[in-house]
């Protein structure tokens, strides 16, 4: 005993929190939702032998805006697996890209007409022009699908803020060439069904708002990517969740379905992946602030979250 209790006093306290670094850890309720501006985030306790990476992302940036940390390269160079929230290996494969085109059509022979007044319709009809999207294609789409075919356009879409790309393509690429194997926390059908859960005509107004607002991205206005690439360059994680669920927002409403109850879900996946091997999570960066943010969900889950610098 004697003994014991000299090793506890002796020992360094590096090597001793090392020692107690798989255990549980127990955060208080004013320190389970995150205040600290960090993207990238290291977990660790809870019975991982290593400790794995959450990393804050953002669909579309300026390729001369997207510039990866010292930290970051560090945290890929740790990590055996790379997790985005769909595999972008299987994003990226031509096959998935069809079947995920049978399912893009909305049911019951509704088209974007029926959904919007006619200013609204005229307008997107433009835009889909614009973009070589024949009327027969995009008519019958679900409203969703075609936003989310704007916000991902990373190879030669411009704004007056240059050519844009993706945070996860880039980090992808990064990930290839380091061969590390990729996956998803969820599937690219789950986030279909996800749109089918929202109202066609609630879909139809966030894509007229989106693009929108694409609009004044474009013409050097103060849109939602300007706004929300300045928060993502002071890493304000606390704040871009806030403007995610403002109820002036086009999730308004919504926010359950595509935010929090992914967030929920994908807790369970990460655990098991962080038990697996040493992951990095690249995740929307919205997903990670508040108390239903990714970072909170994984402390009350008895892990240490803290910002990796």
């Amino acid at each position: 005993m004697f003994m014991r209790n000299l090793l506890f006093w002796l020992l360094p306290p590096v090597l001793w929190l090392s020692c107690k670094s798989s255990e549980k850890v127990t955060y208080s309720p004013d320190q389970i939702v995150p205040t600290d501006h960090a993207l990238l985030w290291k977990i660790s306790g809870n019975g991982l032998k290593k400790s794995s990476y959450l990393y804050g992302t953002i669909h579309l940036i300026p390729k001369d805006e997207l510039h990866f940390s010292d930290a970051l390269e560090n945290a890929l160079n740790d990590s055996k697996r790379v997790a985005f929230e769909i595999d972008m290996k299987a994003m990226t494969n031509f096959r998935t890209q069809m079947s995920l085109m049978t399912k893009a059509f909305m049911a019951g022979g509704k088209t974007l007409k029926d959904l919007l007044p006619p200013e609204d319709y005229v307008f997107v009809k433009e835009k889909m022009t614009e973009k070589g999207i024949p009327s027969g294609m995009f008519e019958r789409m679900k409203p969703m699908f075609l936003s989310t075919m704007f916000s991902g356009e990373s190879d030669g879409g411009t704004t007056m803020k240059g050519q844009m790309t993706s945070v996860e393509m880039e980090l992808y690429q990064l990930a290839r060439k380091r061969k590390i194997e990729s996956a998803g926390l969820e599937t690219a059908e789950y986030q279909m069904a996800v749109f089918d859960s929202i109202p066609y005509t609630a879909q139809a107004k966030m894509l007229v708002e989106s693009l929108r607002e694409a609009d004044a991205d474009t013409t050097g206005g103060d849109g939602e990517l300007a706004r929300m690439l300045q928060l993502y360059h002071n890493q304000d994680i606390t704040a871009m969740q806030s403007m995610i669920s403002d109820p002036n927002s086009g999730m308004a409403g919504y926010e359950d379905i595509l935010l929090n109850r992914r967030n929920r879900n994908w807790i369970a996946v990460m655990s098991r992946f962080m038990r697996e091997k040493p992951t990095l999570f690249a995740v929307g960066a919205g997903h990670l602030g508040g108390s239903e943010g990714v970072v909170a969900l994984l402390r009350k889950q008895g892990y240490r979250v803290e910002p990796s610098l």
